[in-house]
């Protein structure tokens, strides 16, 4: 198995700026690729971006240029950088972590709200 453990949500304005860290232990080394998912009330959970152990990105349409997906394989953390931060992207976001034989692993998520 492996545990995430996300950090770096909060209270943002507007326009602003957040990054998220998510911190993976235990077996690393079965990872294929993450990603992180968001979930605003009464909705489903939604793909943001993902990141492959070869470092492609993919990443939701509605995030390409202002969301950046990486990862620091050292640190065993992957991170994503939210910028010009709109009300809409008011979520839980959740880490996600897949094996190379399909098994899927979720952190328990962090909030993120943007409000004036």
């Amino acid at each position: 198995q492996v545990q995430l453990v996300e950090s770096g949500g909060g209270l943002v304005q507007p326009g602003g700026s957040l990054r998220l860290s998510c911190a993976a232990s235990g077996s690393i080394f079965r990872v294929s690729a993450m990603g992180w998912y968001r979930q605003a009330p009464g909705n489903e959970r939604e793909l943001v971006a993902t990141i492959t152990n070869g470092d492609n990105t993919n990443y939701a349409d509605s995030m390409k240029g202002r969301f950046t997906i990486s990862r620091d394989n050292a640190k065993n953390t992957m991170y994503l950088q939210m910028n010009s931060l709109k009300p809409e992207d008011t979520a839980v976001y959740y880490c996600n972590a897949k094996f190379y034989d399909s098994r899927v692993f979720w952190g328990q998520g962090t909030q993120v709200t943007v409000s004036s």
